[in-house]
């Protein structure tokens, strides 16, 4: 059931971007957008017939081919892409891994999630992990813009202000608390790190004139903040569903939800992944801001009127 469960997830987000391949538009459908779609196919094909290589590596094999696929897709709707920005991309995939580092170590006292199937050598291991990592802001950001240019790009709503101060207190407590709580109560807490960060950084990112959730609800605009939280309710789903056939992948050891999974996952932690994209985007904006030269940021989910920098 839950093969045909993922089966059936995927074949209808792949007819989805085929549709989006060949209706009328102005601009093509890039090529590699189509190799990438092969890619995909093929990579599920060699899981299925058990290939060494595949089923160590197939979590960063997966992503690498699904992220052009969509970033095709993105570019037929929008016209660019962050492919066509290939020094902004690898800027974003390169902090990617440490940003995702941050939660590992989160991990370390809360001890929620392991590792089996990875290979035994530091590098080979180092390796394979740095690429998954990699993988993981432009995953979010690709499907997140994908709907965003599809769906999101003109949503209103009544605009709202959020006093930045106690927006950052609530999210420094969020992330204090699983850190300073006993270590039998730390495994339960591993939510408020999901969540923290928004709360911290956001108001930061405001405060500097970079992108921010925070400003589009202020201006009325939730296009954003809807679309990362359907990128990241989709993301999800693949994430677990790929890692579940997988010989090298994560599991879970937290301590409750265990009678209710789907995949790997149990089902309330699927709650979580609209969350981290919105975590993601505020650590991305933040992390780009303090570290990138003006030229190697990019913008994610940013409007057509306004082309990112």
């Amino acid at each position: 059931m839950l093969l045909n469960l993922g089966l059936a997830a995927i074949a209808a987000f792949a007819l989805w971007l085929t549709w989006l391949a060949v209706r009328p538009s102005p601009r093509s459908f890039p090529a590699y957008g189509w190799w990438s779609l092969a890619a995909l196919c093929a990579l599920e094909l060699l899981l299925a017939l058990r290939l060494p290589m595949v089923e160590t590596f197939f979590t960063a094999l997966i992503w690498t081919a699904y992220i052009p696929l969509v970033d095709a897709a993105v570019f037929r709707l929008r016209g660019t892409s962050l492919l066509h920005r290939p020094a902004q991309f690898w800027a974003m995939a390169l902090l990617s891994i440490p940003a995702w580092l941050i939660f590992e170590l989160y991990n370390l006292p809360l001890r929620n999630w392991d590792y089996e199937g990875v290979p035994r050598h530091f590098w080979l291991f180092s390796l394979g992990a740095a690429w998954a990592f990699a993988t993981i802001f432009p995953g979010i950001f690709e499907t997140a813009e994908l709907f965003y240019f599809a769906w999101c790009e003109r949503l209103r709503c009544r605009a709202r202000r959020f006093p930045a101060l106690p927006w950052m207190t609530l999210g420094l407590i969020l992330l204090l608390a699983p850190l300073l709580a006993p270590a039998h109560l730390a495994p339960y807490l591993f939510a408020p790190v999901w969540a923290g960060f928004i709360f911290l950084l956001d108001p930061i990112n405001h405060h500097y004139g970079w992108p921010s959730l925070t400003a589009d609800l202020e201006s009325g605009r939730p296009g954003r903040f809807v679309a990362l939280l359907l990128g990241g309710a989709a993301c999800g789903f693949f994430w677990e569903f790929w890692n579940y056939w997988a010989a090298a992948r994560w599991i879970y050891i937290f301590p409750i939800f265990h009678r209710y999974r789907i995949f790997q996952m149990p089902f309330p932690g699927f709650i979580g992944f609209p969350p981290f994209a919105l975590e993601c985007f505020t650590l991305y904006i933040f992390l780009a801001g303090a570290l990138l030269p003006h030229r190697l940021r990019s913008h994610p989910l940013e409007p057509c009127g306004r082309p990112p920098a």
